[in-house]
Formats: structure tokens, C-alpha cells, sequence
């Protein structure tokens, strides 16, 4: 609504002067912006002066509808309450540090050999676990690492329990074999390789390297000359790792650098992620900020939702560092919010101090590169869609659908829906759908069972612009009698239909469009930026779609072929297969020849029978 229908006068006299939390609403009845203050009328009635010179406050308080508070014991407790609802609600005028990531660990398995292993989610499997990290790509590079170091396994427990000669990886000298026999001398080289691991894991490393280094002396006064070299060439591997690692030999605090760059209503906080004297990851945050946003206010908003959401308490520091240019007001309140809400001391340091320079400008720098980076993406994103605003004809495009269909000759048909907006990918808005009740193969009728059930319910605001359809003319058709039918029964504006037809051999830039109920159809070469939009948009519905379907048929795949026979439960499944010698044999099997097996009757096995020759 306009600002003319909230009466912000009445409400303000309704308005204490106490510390709390306020929520702004729009006709819809959906929070639209979330804020905290000190005094609640004092800052409502900032909103609502004549000469208010902010123009993200205009267009915000143009979109009031009414306005709710809750009052709270302190400014402290507001704060946390403004994080938890913009948490829970994402309002659209708020700055949203969406990162829903978990921080992935390093598993250290139980069992007679213990295996070392990346892992994220839930600590649901038995063993030892290492971290958090903050970093993903450099936790799979330390597996790497550890591995040529320490040549325990990283092969999984069912393809450890299976195997019967050792794999390519004990060839190369990265594994011990524990999957074959060993001698009992190996098992307890095994075993010493193990304890490392653990220690290195701990950054116990001085104690690991003096470990080594006693080791690799006993074993060269026992003339055990090649065994002394490999534990050697640990030691020095070792040292070599630290010596890439180490940034501050002198310090042991654990501590947070942040740089921060604002450019064009695009922000990136880039963390260095200190600890123990060692750079252990990095990672830059692009939050998502309203126009014309003031660049403390983004700051102070990042660091309010990163350190009070945060979950990982093995990786939280003592203190966070930051440039002197961007001190925040607020800050102490923001520490002791913390300190409340997670019941940890966190000190925030503004400075320029020589101690933290070259970390601070390290960190700077990748902000400004990340940053960068974003803005050229978006850049190009924008020239490509201009472009394919001209080739199409059309004043404006906000939103794109794609759809493709994926399957193996016919069988776990998936269609896939990919979203596509100014910006580029909303992969929130992808979805799959399992086509079910059609000819196995008929892509046509696939392609009109998904289009008909996206669009029998479209909206005003979930109705696209411009449409893809992988395909040529025959899958357009489709598109068009399942658009004709909705659209007119909706009275919404139809949207361009356009068949994206594949070329020769399949080669990126042969493609044919295929536009409209017209059928008129468009050749582009590859250095046209629209034709290199469209294909990054069919691209990301195939890789959707060929997810979706890979993931359908390993399921399937997994699904016992016997476990939809009522009757055959798990031990009668494991007696046909071990009886008769596996799936290929169950299913040549004569009803003789299954009755014969323990625990199947007569009439069970003209069941099993019939089901398996009736469904192939």
C-alpha cells in the first residue's frame, strides 16, 4: 500500500519509549523489514519524518502496512530477537546472510583399521571426528596430503569388507592393504600410523614430529634401513606442510580476520580463519542488501547474523579482527549478545595495529577480489539478458523456466524445472518431478505430464516471462496445448515459448530456436551473449534432470528385486540368493527349482515365479 494509508501518527502515540523489537509488514501480511532499538518510539518516529534523505527508508516505508513491537528487557535482548525473526523470516528489506552450509570434519573410523574419511551432516557414524573446518576444498586437500604421508585407508567400510587384492592406492604406496592379510609386523605399522594421524589431527605436531624422529633412530640402529627412509620422508613431508601453514609462529590465539568491500549495492566479508597460529580456511560471505544500503549498517548486520547463528563451537575465536575504518557504534552491544546467547566471551578489535596489518590487507584483498568477481558475473549476466531481450522481442524478462526430460530407455523417467532471474540461477525455485503412467520412452507425453502439472496452478507471481523447452517442435506442441489450456482458464499473459532444438552431433552452437506458436526459428553462433545465456540455462536443466534420474535409478538399483513379493521377507530374500547363486539365477529358476530352496513352499514359489515373470 502507499504511504498515505498507514496512519503512522495514531500508532506512534501507541508506541513506548523502551527498548524492543518491531516488525514492518506490507498488504500481503508478510514481514517486510525487522529492526531492534534502544528506544522503540524514537526510532519508529525516525521513519516517518518529512525530510528523511535514505532512499532504501522511502521505499520501505512506502510498503507499510502496519507495524508490530515486542518490548524487551534490554537493547541486548532485542537484538538477539531482531536476529532470530530475520533468521525465521528473510525479510525482504533486511541485509540476509543466507549460509546454510554445515562445516564439514575429518572421520576417523573404528574397527581393526581404522579408515580417514571427509564428512558433513550429522555425526550419525561411529568413530572420531575432527574439526569443524571451514573450508571444504581444504579439507579434501589435507585428505589428500594425509594420505601420502600416512598410508592408511580412505577406501569406504563396504568396499574395505569386500575386497580380496589390494587396490590401485596400495600400488601407488598410499595404503597399507588392511583389506588383505597382513603380518603381524604390518598390523602394528598399521596401527603406529594410526596413533600419527590422530596426533597430526590434534595439531599435536611437535609431539608427532618428535614421535618420528625417535622412531626413525630405532629403526636405523636396528639396521632397518628402509623403514628408518620412509618415516624420513614423513618427517620431512611434515615439516614442509607446517612451514606452508605457519603465519605467526609467535602467536597461539585463536582469532577471526575479516576484510570488507561495498560496491554498485553488492557487499562481500571475506574471514581469514586463524587458529592456533595457522591459517586452517577462508571463506567469503555475499549477503543479500537492499539499494542504497549504508556500508556500516551492512557490516555491523553481517557480523550481528554470522556470530550470533553460530553453530560450530570448535571453530568460534576469542576475538574478530577488522580494519579501524569500519568500527561500528553498536559493537559492544553486539559482544554482549553474544556473550547471552551463546555464553562465550568474543572481543571485537578495530585497529590497524602492525601485528595484524599484512592479515588484515590479506583479507582485504580477497574481498576485493571476491567482490569483484560477483560484479562481473553480474555484469555479464545482465549484457546477456539485454541481449536476449533483443533477440526475443520483449521489454522485460524477470523470470525463465527451462525444463528437460531424463531417463534410461524409458525406465526413472525425471523432468526437471530450473529458475532462472535477473541475477541469474534461483536454484530455491528448481524442482524435479517423477513422470509416472505414461510409454515408457514417450518424451512428448513426459514433457506434457510435467508442464501440466507446473502450470495447472500458476499464479500471478510464479508466472514466467520466457519458457525453454529441450526439444524441437514436437515438445514445443506440447508446451503449447498445456499453455493455451491454463493460461486462458487463469487469464493470466502467456508467456514466449521457446524450443531449444539441438544441433548437429550435438554441439554447443549449432542449436536451433524455435520461437512462439509461430514456430519461427533462429540460428545463433556461439559469440552472441543470448544464445550463451540460453545454453547455460538448457545446461543447468539437463545437469538437474541427469541428477535427479542417476539418483532415482541407484535407488531403484538398490531396491532388492524380490522385497515387493508379499511373503519374502528378509531371511527368505537371503535364502534364494544364497541358495541359487544370485539375481540372475533366482530368476531362471523353475518353480521346482525355487521350492527346493529352505523356507519357500510350493505355492510361495509359483508366487515368487509368477511376480518375476510377470514384471519381465
Amino acid at each position: 500500500m502507499s504511504e498515505h494509508t498507514f496512519d503512522s501518527k495514531a500508532f506512534l502515540a501507541t508506541v513506548p519509549t523502551r527498548p524492543g523489537c518491531y516488525r514492518m509488514y506490507n498488504s500481503s501480511d508478510t514481514i517486510i523489514y525487522v529492526g531492534k532499538a534502544k528506544n522503540l518510539k524514537q526510532r519508529l518516529s525516525s521513519y516517518f519524518q518529512k525530510n528523511v534523505n535514505s532512499a532504501k527508508t522511502k521505499a520501505l516505508v512506502s510498503n507499510i502496512h502496519h507495524i508490530e513491537f515486542t518490548v524487551t528487557f534490554s537493547e541486548t535482548e532485542a537484538l538477539i530477537l531482531e536476529n532470530n525473526l530475520i533468521k525465521a523470516n528473510l525479510p525482504r528489506y533486511n541485509i540476509l546472510l543466507r549460509d546454510d552450509k554445515s562445516y564439514p570434519y575429518i572421520r576417523l573410523s573404528i574397527g581393526a583399521h581404522p579408515g580417514i574419511f571427509y564428512h558433513r551432516g550429522a555425526k550419525t557414524l561411529k568413530g572420531e571426528y575432527f574439526g569443524p573446518y571451514p573450508d571444504s576444498n581444504a579439507v579434501k586437500e589435507s585428505l589428500k596430503l594425509l594420505q601420502k604421508i600416512f598410508p592408511i585407508r580412505q577406501c569406504s567400510d563396504s568396499v574395505y569388507a569386500h575386497r580380496s587384492r589390494p587396490c590401485l592406492m596400495a600400488q601407488l604406496g598410499k595404503c597399507l592393504a588392511p583389506c588383505v592379510s597382513m603380518s603381524a609386523e604390518q598390523e602394528h605399522f598399521y596401527q603406529e600410523q594410526v596413533q600419527m594421524v590422530k596426533l597430526f589431527l590434534k595439531g599435536q605436531n611437535q609431539q608427532l614430529l618428535n614421535n618420528l624422529t625417535s622412531l626413525m633412530e630405532q629403526k636405523a640402529k636396528n639396521f632397518e634401513y628402509e623403514e628408518a627412509a620412509k618415516i624420513r620422508d614423513q618427517l620431512v613431508a611434515l615439516r614442509r606442510m607446517q612451514e606452508v601453514q605457519s603465519i605467526d609462529s609467535q602467536s597461539q590465539a585463536n582469532f577471526d580476520v575479516i576484510g570488507f568491500s561495498c560496491a554498485f549495492n553488492q557487499a562481500c566479508a571475506h574471514i581469514l580463519f586463524i587458529r592456533q597460529g595457522r591459517i586452517i580456511g577462508t571463506r567469503s560471505y555475499l549477503p543479500k542488501i537492499p539499494s542504497n544500503t549504508d556500508k556500516n549498517e551492512i557490516l555491523f548486520s553481517f557480523l550481528s547474523q554470522y556470530y550470533l547463528n553460530y553453530d560450530h563451537k570448535g571453530l568460534m575465536p576469542n576475538k574478530v579482527i577488522l580494519d579501524k575504518d569500519y568500527e561500528c557504534e553498536d559493537i559492544k552491544l553486539l559482544q554482549e549478545a553474544i556473550a547471552k546467547s551463546q555464553d562465550l566471551k568474543l572481543e571485537f578489535y578495530f585497529t590497524k595495529a602492525s601485528a595484524y596489518l599484512k592479515y588484515l590487507n590479506l583479507a582485504a584483498t580477497n574481498a576485493k577480489a571476491s567482490l569483484q568477481a560477483k560484479l562481473n558475473t553480474i555484469i555479464s549476466a545482465k549484457h546477456k539478458l539485454q541481449s536476449l531481450k533483443e533477440i526475443l522481442k520483449l521489454d522485460k524478462i524477470n523470470r525463465m523456466e527451462c525444463f528437460d526430460i531424463s531417463h534410461t530407455m524409458g525406465e526413472n523417467t525425471i523432468a526437471s524445472c530450473v529458475v532462472f532471474n535477473q541475477d541469474g540461477p534461483d536454484t530455491s525455485k528448481y524442482r524435479r518431478f517423477n513422470i509416472d503412467g505414461i510409454t515408457k520412452g514417450d518424451d512428448y507425453a513426459a514433457m506434457h505430464q510435467v508442464l501440466t502439472r507446473r502450470y495447472k496452478k500458476v499464479t500471478a507471481d510464479s508466472n514466467p516471462d520466457v519458457i525453454f523447452i529441450d526439444g524441437g517442435i514436437g515438445q514445443l506442441k506440447q508446451a503449447q496445448d498445456v499453455i493455451s489450456e491454463y493460461y486462458q482458464h487463469n487469464n493470466l499473459k502467456m508467456p514466449l515459448l521457446v524450443g531449444v532444438a539441438k544441433g548437429e552431433g550435438r554441439k554447443e552452437g549449432l542449436e536451433t530456436l524455435i520461437i512462439g506458436f509461430s514456430h519461427t526459428k533462429y540460428n545463433l553462433s556461439l559469440e552472441d551473449a543470448a544464445l550463451q545465456l540460453i545454453i547455460h540455462i538448457r545446461n543447468e536443466a539437463h545437469r538437474f534432470a541427469i541428477t535427479g534420474h542417476r539418483n532415482k535409478r541407484q535407488k531403484a538399483a538398490l531396491h532388492s528385486f524380490l522385497e515387493d513379493i508379499e511373503g519374502i521377507g528378509v531371511k527368505r530374500r537371503q535364502a534364494l540368493l544364497k541358495h541359487l547363486g544370485g539375481k540372475q539365477e533366482v530368476i531362471k529358476a523353475g518353480i521346482e527349482d525355487l521350492a527346493k530352496v529352505p523356507g519357500i513352499s510350493k505355492e510361495l514359489a509359483v508366487k515368487i515365479y509368477t511376480a518375476l515373470h510377470d514384471e519381465l
